[in-house]
């Protein structure tokens, strides 16, 4: 006997079966198409973000006195004079040492900010929140030179202490955004138990509530680490001879000349952070820190 289908193919029982129709194969194949526009687009992208930065690698070892791309040969000229440039290193020097002071500063501001915005109820909070993180969207220009207003009146303009002070009111709403995001996913009930079992309220966010916000305090800090680093509007009004900064100084040499040293100060910016995401990929992991 013969079994008409819905479309009215015949098939015959036990029989092999009749081909779908063509409407149906063209609608099996489309998804293929989308697939392919996917990989190339996604292609084409990840070229425009990956083109930029091997030009500038390899154009740090090229032994000419421009840069060249492809280069004609290969040579660490320009990381030796970078090695033997004061200024380049008195420039390093500074950025480090920010980097250092920055990053811890506004991490503990940060993630203790993020956790009385997240826990405290009080008249304001939107507004207090809002006001924190200000700075992400009030031009950066604006805010180098109110900084810099501010820093002089009170006698502090150029130095290493005003400078520091700008990069953490310029990086403190990362971490702020990132520690809220952490907290907003804790539940709650466990800093409860906690406490019904004894525990104070100091024990319980050491030992319940920062291991469960690691991710985002980590990420807090990648960001503060990375704006304090390149910060350069900020860093243009508030550093002075003494104080200059890497990003400043690149800024700088830019606008005087134009060679490879550049791009080799570029080359090492680029190692420390393949370094780092690989630091942050085996010990975290890059999905819960991003």
């Amino acid at each position: 006997m013969a079994d008409v289908s819905k479309q009215g193919t015949p098939a015959l029982v036990g029989g092999p079966a009749s081909p779908p129709p063509a409407a149906v194969v063209r609608r099996r194949k489309r998804p293929d198409g989308l697939k392919w526009f996917s990989w190339i687009t996604g292609g084409l992208v990840y070229a425009f973000l990956t083109l930029p930065v091997l030009v500038i690698v390899l154009s740090a070892f090229s032994p000419e006195s421009y840069p060249q791309f492809p280069p004609r040969g290969f040579s660490l000229r320009w990381f030796d004079a970078l090695l033997a440039n004061p200024a380049w290193l008195a420039a390093l020097k500074n950025s480090v040492l920010l980097l250092v002071i920055v990053t811890p500063l506004t991490v503990i501001l940060g993630t203790t900010a993020a956790y009385a915005l997240a826990r405290l109820d009080f008249r304001g909070r939107e507004a207090l929140l809002a006001f924190v993180l200000s700075p992400l969207m009030i031009p950066q220009v604006v805010l180098g030179i109110a900084l810099l207003y501010v820093m002089a009146s009170m006698g502090m303009a150029g130095s290493l202490v005003g400078l520091a002070a700008g990069h953490i009111v310029v990086a403190l709403p990362y971490t702020v955004r990132t520690a809220s995001v952490s907290l907003a996913a804790v539940n709650r009930q466990l800093e409860s138990a906690s406490m019904n079992l004894g525990a104070g309220p100091w024990y319980t966010f050491r030992h319940v509530t920062l291991p469960l916000i690691k991710p985002g305090i980590v990420a807090g800090a990648v960001f503060a680490a990375v704006t304090s680093f390149g910060e350069v509007s900020v860093s243009l009004f508030m550093s002075a001879p003494s104080t200059i900064t890497m990003p400043v100084r690149i800024f700088s040499y830019v606008d005087q000349t134009f060679d490879p040293a550049v791009n080799a100060v570029s080359v090492v910016f680029i190692a420390i952070a393949v370094v780092a995401l690989v630091v942050i990929e085996k010990t975290i992991g890059l999905t819960k820190v991003m």
